[in-house]
């Protein structure tokens, strides 16, 4: 099946209410691990990459990796959506489209509103004129991925503002729009609570898919919420990192350190995959990698 844009994957997501999970890769072996995921379940998946565009980045080694993860891509029997996440700069965005990304965010959540909105309505004119479509975020989702943030530490103040969430995708015609309503990139000290009413407020006025970024920590009953109340597209990284690293750390300790290399991916990759598996079987609902429905 290959790859697929964002709105191929989320076009009816909407009227029928469902949520599909995206997932931060780093590697060969992380794509690996969530594409076989995808594949063993028959479902689609979107493969993000963060912000692996930015300016700082080794071009050669980016090519060579880049060359292998579209190539996975195009080899997979799901649709995969490979999509480029926080884009923090016009030119990255840019990079991105032109490298063979179907889909891209441009996160212009820290600037002036203005700002966000004149740059994210540019990058949709040429995103849209190569056939890729593009995600944006206004209000401020909080802590740094891979940080940690105590529950009392949450600006509720940077919430997304419904009002301003129409105007915004009415100004820059985007695809999908990340709000921020609750959770947090990386790990949350406490259990996030979704803004429910902030949310069925903002899916009353905005009738694109809406994404809900740092889906990791989540308990079930706030991922019932979020597709409940409107969210489409769920994203999902920290969980899969620390399953990753946690079996590594238990084959060191299990073998004293003397172990093969490629034992400490095997159980990794396995680890990951374990990961999914665990949340489909906890609930119908529970994993953002299955297509989540309510009627």
């Amino acid at each position: 099946m290959g790859l697929v844009t964002l709105t191929e994957i989320l076009k009816e997501s909407v009227e029928k209410k469902y949520a599909v999970g995206a997932f931060d890769t780093l590697d060969d072996n992380f794509t690996e691990a969530i594409v076989a995921a995808a594949e063993e379940e028959g479902l689609p998946v979107i493969l993000m990459v963060p912000n692996f565009f930015a300016d700082d980045r080794d071009e050669r080694q980016m090519s060579f990796y880049f060359n292998r993860l579209l190539d996975r891509c195009q080899r997979a029997t799901v649709p995969v959506c490979l999509h480029l996440d926080h884009g923090n700069s016009f030119a990255c965005c840019v990079k991105a489209i032109h490298g063979g990304c179907t889909s891209i965010m441009f996160d212009g959540s820290a600037l002036p509103g203005e700002e966000n909105m004149a740059i994210t309505k540019e990058l949709v004119k040429i995103a849209h004129s190569c056939g890729v479509s593009v995600e944006a975020e206004i209000g401020h989702v909080g802590s740094p991925e891979g940080g940690e943030l105590e529950a009392s530490d949450v600006d509720t103040s940077k919430y997304t503002k419904p009002e301003d969430a129409k105007r915004f995708v009415e100004e820059t015609g985007v695809d999908a729009l990340a709000v921020a309503v609750g959770t947090v990139h990386g790990l949350f000290k406490g259990t996030p609570k979704i803004d429910t009413e902030r949310l069925d407020q903002i899916r009353e006025l905005v009738k694109i898919p809406l994404v809900l970024h740092g889906g990791s920590g989540l308990p079930e009953s706030e991922f019932r919420a979020a597709i409940e109340h409107g969210i489409n597209k769920i994203n999902f990284f920290t969980g899969l990192s620390l399953a990753a690293s946690g079996a590594i750390d238990a084959k060191l300790k299990e073998f004293n350190g003397k172990i093969h290399y490629i034992e400490l991916i095997n159980a990794a990759h396995e680890a990951c995959k374990a990961a999914l598996s665990k949340r489909r079987a906890s609930s119908p609902v529970s994993s953002p990698l299955i297509r989540s429905r309510y009627s």
